[in-house]
């Protein structure tokens, strides 16, 4: 199995303003490194501050009593493999083939929640299906258990020796502490990135804290488990921070007969008039609402842009993830790619071509971390070993046809 994908890191304001956890590289924890000297000094001074910010003197000795810190986290820090990918690439890599079945699979299985928080808050299915694949794999309990570490370890080092960043740790330690006390989550179920983030929508301890709802109504919210409060919550910060329109489609694939992008705002009539048309030659269904043109790529799809994309974005800002997770929505409801490509693009791989090439590679001595499907930061850097072994440049981690056509003809 490999690792899961992480949108990019926040700052503490941004991630409590945002509603959304620094997801920062899930990675399997480094073998164990030493402490050095003073951490148990650090944590029994600590204790005083916990308890002070509200945490039981019970649940401090519970979870901090014999803990150790996970000295790891530094390199991992320190270490983040960074892929410069092109939008196309990040698009396929998150609008997978096994993330479009697995999402299929998931809404058959929680079709009434799903039901449930279209009443409630208008948002629709496919937007909090791609946010939980791509968050968490849809809470796969393997993903959980292989590729995320005991967060409590990973925050006491951060605590106690992240010098630039210290009181930032130290408040998601209190706040890490304090779900715990509240019955939110056991020590052992919370296990996340080596920054803390954790659960099915992979948000830091002040987010659960702050932003969390309990929409299944027993008592408590719960990170972990059934994923009701984890979609509920998330739900009400896209309407709440988002403004996300009830009724209304994120946006549509157009054609836009030479225009460019555009921070001005119009109705869909309006664009029509002005002969931006859907890719699919269809009508668009709410012709009075608003929206914005956007033109990624010179010569690839262009889109109108409604206040659903722009929900999505306020989760986390950037326009690729954005596009990412509203393209993933639309395919786990049975939508096509794109109709028209980007330049230089490849179609998306198979779940059966992505388990060759990481078949191949892990054959030819490049560990991606398992054959599952799933591409993470384990098989982009077994990809990008590779290109940069055989000559394939860019070496830009993606495998996509280009290294499975190589990768075929043998080294």
């Amino acid at each position: 199995m490999t690792q899961i994908d992480s949108p990019p890191r926040f700052s503490r304001r941004a991630v409590l303003q945002a509603g959304l956890g620094a997801s920062a590289m899930i990675a399997l924890p480094a073998a164990a490194i030493a402490a050095p000297p003073g951490f148990d000094a650090w944590r029994d001074a600590f204790r005083s501050r916990a308890l002070a910010k509200g945490v039981s003197d019970t649940t401090y000795s519970r979870v901090m009593g014999r803990i150790e810190p996970d000295m790891s986290v530094f390199k991992s820090m320190q270490k983040q493999p960074e892929f410069h990918e092109e939008l196309w690439q990040y698009v396929n890599r998150r609008a997978s083939d096994w993330r479009i079945t697995a999402g299929k699979e998931a809404l058959r299985k929680n079709e009434a929640l799903f039901g449930r928080i279209e009443q409630d808050f208008g948002v629709e299915r496919g937007t909090l299906l791609a946010l939980w694949g791509v968050e968490s794999a849809f809470g796969d309990p393997l993903v959980q258990q292989n590729h995320m570490r005991p967060v409590f370890p990973s925050l006491a080092a951060l605590a106690w020796n992240e010098p630039r960043r210290r009181a930032y740790w130290e408040t998601e330690l209190i706040n890490a502490l304090k779900i715990v006390d509240k019955g939110w989550g056991t020590p052992d179920e919370m296990r996340g990135s080596w920054a803390g983030a954790m659960g099915h929508t992979q948000w830091m301890p002040e987010v659960w804290l702050n932003v969390g709802i309990d929409y299944d109504r027993d008592g408590r919210v719960s990170p972990f488990g059934r994923p009701d409060d984890a979609l509920g919550s998330s739900a009400r910060f896209l309407v709440n921070r988002g403004k996300y329109p009830r009724g209304e489609h994120w946006g549509y694939e157009v054609r836009a007969g030479g225009a460019a992008s555009s921070d001005s705002k119009k109705s869909f009539a309006a664009w029509s008039d002005a002969g931006v048309t859907r890719a699919d030659g269809k009508p668009f269904p709410q012709p009075n609402a608003g929206a914005k043109l956007w033109v990624p790529v010179q010569g690839g799809p262009a889109f109108l842009l409604g206040q659903g994309f722009y929900a999505v974005r306020s989760y986390n800002p950037s326009m690729n993830y954005a596009l990412a997770i509203c393209h993933l929505g639309d395919r786990i409801l049975g939508a096509p790619p794109f109709l028209q490509p980007f330049p230089g693009s490849e179609r998306i791989l198979t779940l059966a071509e992505v388990q060759e090439v990481q078949t191949r590679l892990t054959k030819a001595g490049f560990d991606t971390g398992g054959t599952d499907g799933r591409v993470g930061n384990d098989t982009m850097k077994a990809v990008r070993d590779y290109q940069t072994k055989m000559g394939l440049l860019p070496a830009d981690g993606y495998g996509g046809l280009k290294v499975l056509a190589r990768l075929r003809q043998g080294s």
